[in-house]
């Protein structure tokens, strides 16, 4: 089992900033594919971004392109998201997930995923 705990989340006015950080448990951590999705009130889970477990290589959703940068900290065992220029439709609740090493190194469908977070909420004021 992994276990996953978002923190960072917050209330923020457009075109402010936020820092979400994820830190996972386990001995592996460099192993794993670290996603982040969102999911607002009403709406479908939203992948966000995802990052190889070298961290050598990112994917980002259209939506949050050029704003986001997502980032992970293998000796700390933790992922991240630099959420810049931040917009009302990007209120949500944020979730990591881990998905463990099985050759699919970028994944972008919440299916592909093995392990998720809480969750952590995002409001940005309009």
């Amino acid at each position: 089992q992994v276990q996953l705990v978002e923190s960072g989340g917050g209330l923020v006015q457009t075109g402010g900033s936020l820092r979400l950080s994820c830190a996972a448990s386990g001995r592996t951590f460099s192993t794993y594919v670290m996603g982040w999705f969102r999911q607002a009130p009403g709406k479908e889970r939203e992948f966000v971004a995802v990052v190889d477990p070298s961290g050598g290589s990112t994917y980002y959703a259209n939506s949050v392109k050029g704003r986001f940068t997502i980032s992970r900290d293998n000796a700390k065992n933790t992922a991240s998201l630099q959420m810049d220029s931040l917009r009302p439709e990007d209120t949500a609740v944020y979730s990591c997930a881990a998905r463990l090493d099985r050759g699919l190194r970028i994944a972008i469908l919440p299916e592909e995923y093995d392990y998720w977070g809480q969750g952590t909420q995002v409001t940005v004021s309009s």
